[in-house]
């Protein structure tokens, strides 16, 4: 099973903010989409989660064309999305907005304890409203109520956001073992250095265009570009590397 996006335009209005993207995921792979911010990123997970319809291109999951189905039908062929903010329901509790994840595929509780693995802090936390959440533990929550869904792949955007760095290592672990368990995971990330760490793969983005993507080693060899289009002088090393 592979995501394949390709020659995805999309515009908002008459102006036009992706330009024949071309991209694939396979499970057990980490995708780490790079850019400035207003570079597209976002748009483009919106674009494969049917919440933004591209003008041009197409964007197929094991042979599915999901541009022509809607928002909530995708979840359930195996694509879940973690959102920037975290998108949770505050004033439900942790245990109800997971709820909302295990919905979508009818999952039970063999599907919570695989997610009480990776997050045992949320068993404790489940009577507990969403909202009054610390930030890292909020970020838990919105990654466990994606994970509930069962996906194959993991749209993440901007997850490290407003984290202390003890969080965002712990967050990077958790990617790692998503990776373990055959999950690909599409990583919207500002923290290059950290996203670099435990992604497979790297594609650049600038306006809208996909202007170079490979092996994360071979990004990390171009310091000059880092620095140009990211506005950073390196990525640190892999872990052993």
């Amino acid at each position: 099973m592979t995501l394949v996006l390709e020659g995805v335009t999309c515009a908002y209005g008459g102006a036009a903010v992706l330009h024949e993207v071309s991209l694939s995921l396979e499970p057990g792979q980490v995708l780490c989409l790079l850019g400035r911010n207003g570079a597209g990123k976002t748009t483009t997970l919106k674009a494969i989660m049917g919440l933004i319809r591209p003008r041009a291109g197409s964007i197929t999951l094991d042979g599915h064309e999901l541009t022509r189905l809607r928002a909530h039908e995708i979840p359930r062929l195996g694509v879940a999305y973690v959102p920037q903010g975290r998108g949770l329901f505050p004033f439900l509790t942790v245990e109800e907005n997971l709820q909302m994840g295990l919905l979508v595929k009818g999952a039970g509780a063999e599907t919570l304890e695989g997610i009480f693995e990776l997050f045992p802090v949320l068993k404790e936390r489940l009577r507990q409203r969403a909202g009054t959440l610390s930030g890292g533990e909020q970020q838990m929550v919105a990654t466990a109520r994606a994970l509930c869904t069962n996906p194959t792949f993991l749209l993440m955007d901007e997850p490290t956001e407003g984290l202390m760095p003890i969080l965002v290592a712990k967050l990077l672990e958790t990617i790692q073992a998503l990776k373990a368990r055959g999950v690909g995971v599409l990583l919207v990330e500002q923290k290059i250095e950290a996203a670099l760490k435990v992604a497979d793969r790297a594609a650049l983005m600038i306006t809208g265009h996909i202007r170079q993507q490979g092996p994360v080693e071979a990004l990390a060899q171009e310091p000059e570009v880092l620095l140009r289009y990211l506005g950073v002088k390196g990525a640190g090393k892999r872990p052993g590397g």
